[in-house]
């Protein structure tokens, strides 16, 4: 039998097809509305329920549990294509996908039902809350509560930089649980705005701004105990084991953004005329687009990587080496893709301005970068340098 073709990057036919359809499928249908949707600050959620057949809402998820079971590197390829299409798009699946994850592994038959497969047919909007005012890269130290009276639980705290928290109706809270099998431990609540109130205020961002950033406050907020999503105390591991699959989106989805910056400079450097000649002839403009080169398919390499390490099922410094270096790269790319453009780089009409803001928002969310080059720091040497 012959082998399947592979492209440069070590992609089949069907994964470069898939690619090319989403590119033209994004170009056609969420491109033209980016720039009215950044305006209003409001996402056109609208349009998400038309990312299903490609398989963007939970394709990597088996296919009895509502799936497509897309492997990791097809699905890399996607959230690459996200990205180099709007980064709040690759936002937004990064949170919808992160959520129906951990329901898939961790919740009941009724929360599936409730929760994830609603989520999948984009009929729930959703968010995860981890952070708090007090409260970043240390998960283990977040403080807001969860204390168990009868058949419920009380909530009490603050969350902050919530995507998606001023329009989706549920998501997943990550409070400190006391009860009489639980004694201060982390938990997963599956939190419902209509079933559970609680304070909600936009937060103003420099990135993602259609997004819907928002900060909770909940003041003895009651949710039901068969909203707690696995077990209790075991809150820690779920998380992170989310934020490992979100590694692997951000990075993918700067990828794609480094990728758009870099196409866009390219085309404006041979279109763009100065001393009577394209400014893609001079040499530091050369500079510029080979630096931009080199630096994107770099990240893209490490991506792919860590996808496939992903599918063996062992990737945590994998991912994190990739989201180290792709948010890194993508903002460096978008940088000099600035450079390149001049003073027309700056006008919010041209998509340079938005990618720029954007790809630097990339280096914050799913750990810094600072924590992690800690992580990587401790996998290669076995040392910790957190405690």
């Amino acid at each position: 039998m012959a082998e399947p073709m592979l492209d440069v990057d070590g992609l089949d036919a069907s994964q470069q097809l898939l690619r090319d359809n989403i590119r033209r499928y994004l170009k056609e249908n969420f491109t033209p509305r980016i720039q009215q949707a950044e305006a209003d600050k409001r996402f056109p959620h609208e349009l998400i329920g038309g990312l299903a057949d490609f398989g963007y809402l939970g394709g990597y998820l088996p296919e009895a549990d509502g799936g497509l079971g897309l492997d990791y590197l097809t699905w890399a390829v996607m959230m690459e294509e996200a990205g180099y299409c709007w980064l709040s798009l690759r936002i937004l699946l990064n949170g919808l996908n992160i959520v129906s994850g951990i329901i898939n592994a961790y919740g009941t038959e009724d929360q599936k039902a409730r929760f994830m497969r609603p989520l999948l047919r984009n009929e729930r909007k959703t968010f995860v809350s981890i952070s708090e005012p007090d409260v970043g890269s240390n998960v283990a130290e977040i403080k807001t509560r969860a204390d168990k009276r009868g058949d419920r639980y009380v909530l009490s705290g603050s969350k902050l930089w919530i995507t998606n928290g001023l329009f989706a109706d549920f998501g997943i809270v990550v409070a400190r649980t006391f009860s009489e099998t639980c004694n201060g431990e982390l938990s997963l609540f599956l939190v419902e705005r209509d079933e559970t109130p609680y304070e909600i205020r936009p937060v103003e961002t420099m990135f993602a701004r259609s997004t819907g950033t928002a900060a909770f406050s909940f003041d003895n907020a009651e949710v039901s105990a068969a909203n707690l999503l696995g077990r209790e105390g075991h809150g820690l591991k779920q998380i992170l084991i989310g934020l490992n699959f979100g590694r692997l989106n951000v990075a993918m989805g700067a990828v794609g953004a480094a990728q758009s910056a870099l196409d866009l400079s390219t085309e404006y450097a041979l279109q763009r005329k100065q001393f009577g000649r394209p400014i893609g002839s001079f040499q530091l403009v050369q500079k510029h687009i080979v630096d931009m080169t080199m630096k994107t398919l770099a990240a893209r390499a490490l991506g792919y990587r860590a996808a496939r390490s992903m599918q063996n099922g062992n990737s945590r410094t994998e991912c994190s080496i990739a989201k180290l270096y792709a948010t890194e790269a993508a903002f460096e790319v978008a940088n000099l893709a600035l450079q390149v453009h001049g003073g027309m780089g700056y006008a919010t009409e041209y998509p340079i301005e938005r990618i720029f803001r954007d790809t630097r928002g990339g280096m914050i969310p799913e750990g810094t970068t600072e924590i992690q080059t800690l992580i990587i720091g401790r996998e290669i040497l076995g040392i910790s340098a957190l405690t």
